[in-house]
């Protein structure tokens, strides 16, 4: 392996922990390594083993982004709570809306569940 070579490798290891640091932000990752974006998009195109390392860096931010989650449910935030029973809990019931499966070729009739009465008479 050239010289040149060798250290375009260790480069591109250096990047890649700077990609993992910043959480998959690339330009906080070239701004700390000095290496543009033009050359880690080539990098990409012509490296598949260093394009599916950055394809795994993602994973990390969900990590991140989900740990944080669970750290404002455990200090009691409501909105968190609910955000996370929303998405994960739907299949239990948690979920503001109503889904509808099967034929949908059929009439269905609205019903008002709750609003404002009109001279005290309802809908």
């Amino acid at each position: 392996m050239s010289k040149r070579a060798n250290t375009t490798e260790q480069n591109k290891r250096i990047f890649l922990e700077a990609l993992r640091k910043s959480l998959n932000i690339v330009s906080s990752a070239c701004e700390v390594t000095g290496i543009g974006r033009t050359t880690f998009y080539e990098w990409c195109k012509t490296d598949p083993v260093f394009k599916q390392k950055v394809d795994e860096v993602p994973d990390l931010q969900f990590d991140f982004v989900e740990a944080q989650l669970l750290k404002r449910i455990k200090e009691g935030s409501d909105t968190a709570i609910t955000f996370y029973l929303k998405t994960k809990g739907r299949k239990k019931g948690y979920n503001d809306k109503i889904e509808i499966e099967g034929n949908l070729n059929h009439n269905i009739q609205i019903i008002k569940l709750d609003g404002p009465k009109e001279n005290g008479v309802e809908d």
